[in-house]
């Protein structure tokens, strides 16, 4: 793994035949959620069946919390009581039409970053699978909608809909994009009711779903990352997988 600061923000990147992201292969971008640390979702690499020559980069998101504990980011501010709250009083119809302060900026980093990185490591855009985990996904979403970028895959660990109005009236100009979308059905934080919604509004916009749900809350367990896994190589080798042939990983 080899550390970068690209465009503002420090990014790990590992996968590639040297594992510090050498080689010509695609690129799979993860951003971590609210209160994790820049470095949350760098292991899950290693549990994911892809070939070798695929390479990964984690931005670490630039705002810093005090949260009494290591090291917590956040791509924006959130009040966490509200969202608790929301959950609460079932209101996460309301939040979801609203846009986060702070959501304009974020998007605004992570393309800087793409402009810089894609050219970097030699990877076409069409190579590319951007996605996130919670806070971090949702920021994948808003970008993948507010930019032309021909992206081979949305991949939303734990989302949610927020920002509607804006997601549903650019949702079809990204007809026939792949999308894979896991949820905890018994999640905390995120209501698995609005994951659902989120999923619909997807599909009947035209972008086919790869749907994983899951006894479970907050979180990315085995069956996600072995789902996750497949997701990418069919995107990632859509030629190879349409002849029924799988391609292997070794970490």
């Amino acid at each position: 793994m080899r550390h970068e600061h690209w465009a503002g923000l420090d990014v790990s990147i590992t996968g590639g035949l040297d594992r510090q992201g050498s080689g010509k292969g695609p690129l799979v971008v993860l951003l971590h959620g609210f209160g994790a640390p820049g470095d949350d979702l760098v292991a899950l690499w290693r549990y994911l069946n892809v070939p070798d020559e695929v390479r990964f980069l984690f931005p670490a998101a630039p705002l810093k919390l005090d949260m009494g504990f290591g090291d917590a980011r956040a791509w924006w501010m959130l009040d966490m009581e509200r969202v608790t709250q929301a959950r609460a009083l079932g209101q996460w119809d309301e939040l979801s039409q609203e846009i986060p302060r702070g959501l304009a900026s974020a998007r605004t980093l992570i393309l800087d970053l793409l402009k810089v990185a894609l050219p970097t490591l030699e990877v076409p855009p069409t190579s590319v699978v951007l996605g996130g985990f919670s806070q971090g996904a949702m920021l994948a979403t808003d970008l993948t909608l507010h930019t032309d970028i021909p992206l081979a895959g949305l991949v939303l660990l734990s989302s949610t809909l927020i920002a509607k109005q804006e997601w549903l009236t650019r949702l079809p100009n990204r007809q026939g994009l792949p999308v894979f979308q896991s949820h905890g059905i018994d999640d905390p934080i995120l209501a698995f009711s609005m994951a659902q919604q989120l999923q619909e509004h997807i599909q009947t916009a035209g972008l086919p779903v790869s749907w994983v749900d899951f006894p479970g809350g907050h979180e990315i367990p085995i069956p996600v990352l072995e789902g996750l896994g497949t997701f990418l190589q069919s995107v990632l080798y859509p030629e190879v997988n349409s002849q029924g042939s799988g391609v292997n990983s070794h970490k």
